[in-house]
């Protein structure tokens, strides 16, 4: 039997005449990471917000462990924003310390310090860290209380690769340990290199949920060819193959990549620059809303 840590059933969202979130039913299995994925204006961000407590829903109900969220909720979770304002002139240290003092049970700071590798800069003050820097400063924030289950919103906004990737690898531990992840994100290689299950919302509904591999299975059977546009024959029809030009690229869908190559070579098309994919989470967000994630 699964162990479901928090669910939300028919959560109903409204704001004078928007209704935000449209009867969203979602259960997270406990020790898992599960990604809320969808556009701006999607509704994920206020679903996320009744799962932390912050917003009470219209209708429906969140539960954790069974049971509506109360006060002591706050004694579970850890929320790690966006955009987070810290104190000026405190070091990070000093910022570690202040918020463990705010919980009645709280992690050793000097765990969290190696945890979220913040020791070579403990006597920085938050505004002179970098990007990187400072998310894992605020994800050892989210950690102090030692939470059971922890909200990310959009944790690598903004960062460069490298930092993305060593976010990444903090999460994965933070999962390794038992905590359960609740995450948002635009980027959806990062979703699937990280997430359990995935659901994804537009017009404040959920439109599919699953593992991300389920999903991709469940609706794409084939794979994506691309190639330069400027090696394509400008004789030769794109319609006729199925391909779409996007670009500078062309792309073709096909369900048996040795007949469509032996296809391309009759009609002398130059295949030294070709490449072949799976189909990704970009493309079954497409498939399934008719937009890229991004608006």
């Amino acid at each position: 039997m699964v162990d479901t840590i928090m669910e939300t059933q028919g959560l109903h969202v409204r704001f004078d005449q928007l209704h935000a979130v449209r009867g969203v039913d979602i259960s997270i299995p406990a020790g898992s990471c599960f990604g809320l994925l969808g556009p701006n204006g999607a509704g994920k961000t206020t679903t996320i917000e009744c799962m932390e407590g912050i917003k009470t829903p219209s209708e429906g109900r969140v539960l954790y462990r069974g049971q509506p969220l109360d006060v002591s909720f706050a004694e579970h979770a850890g929320i790690m924003f966006q955009q987070t304002a810290l104190q000026d002139f405190v070091t990070v240290g000093e910022t570690l310390t202040m918020f463990q003092r705010l919980y009645q049970s709280s992690v050793v700071v000097d765990e969290l310090i190696e945890v979220c590798k913040l020791d070579e800069f403990l006597d920085r003050e938050p505004k002179k860290l970098s990007g990187g820097q400072r998310q894992r400063l605020l994800l050892a924030i989210a950690l102090v209380g030692e939470p059971k289950i922890v909200f990310l919103d959009e944790p690598t906004t903004g960062l460069d690769p490298q930092a993305r990737r060593n976010l990444w690898q903090l999460v994965s531990d933070i999962k390794s340990r038992g905590v359960t992840v609740v995450m948002s994100t635009h980027y959806m290689d990062e979703a699937y290199e990280l997430c359990d299950q995935i659901a994804i919302m537009d017009h404040g509904k959920v439109i599919a949920e699953g593992t991300p591999d389920e999903l991709l299975r469940s609706i794409f059977s084939d794979v994506v060819m691309q190639l330069p546009l400027a090696d394509w024959p400008a004789a030769l029809s794109l319609e006729g193959f199925g391909a779409q030009s996007f670009g500078e690229q062309v792309q073709l869908m096909s369900k048996d990549v040795n007949e469509s190559i032996a296809a391309l070579l009759a009609a002398d098309v130059p295949l030294q620059h070709l490449q072949i994919r799976k189909r990704n989470l970009e493309d079954l967000f497409i498939e399934l809303t008719g937009r890229e994630l991004r608006t």
